[in-house]
């Protein structure tokens, strides 16, 4: 599989656990944002900004989300959710995934960059993008 990229919860996110189904309801909100955005243009916003069918899938008992292309320019993410041990504490995270170099176009690296940084700035999140780079949304002291 390909890259992925991060949005870890951490002390003094929005909160600290999250399941597929917040991270589906937190999809449909950004659509719905887009979708008025496009209103006040005057132009279907929402399909250049959102070009994916989300589908709910299951693997090892574990769900995720598929978000499947509906335009030549893009192929498909993965986003699933997980949790992890550190500093004797356990941690949520969203794990985003693009396709591998051969399957992927410029347009889902971009995309998944977007709903990355969407999801860690809603979430207070830090965010951990494909390129290595952190974002801090979270208050820190």
């Amino acid at each position: 599989m390909g890259r992925s990229a991060y949005i870890k919860l951490v002390d003094g996110s929005a909160q600290q656990e999250i399941t597929i189904e917040d991270v589906k309801n937190l999809l449909d909100q950004y659509v719905s944002r887009m979708t008025k955005l496009g209103d006040q243009l005057d132009w279907e916003y929402e399909k250049s900004a959102f070009p994916y069918t989300v589908q709910e899938k299951m693997q090892d008992g574990e769900k995720y989300l598929q978000l499947t292309a509906t335009d030549p320019l893009y192929t498909f993410l993965l986003i699933g959710v997980g949790k992890e041990e550190a500093d004797g504490k356990t941690r949520h995270y969203v794990q985003v995934t693009i396709p591998d170099e051969e399957h992927r176009t410029p347009g889902d690296v971009a995309k998944g960059n977007e709903f990355t940084k969407y999801l860690g700035k809603h979430l207070k999140a830090e965010t951990h993008l494909f390129n290595g780079r952190i974002i801090y949304n979270n208050p820190r002291k």
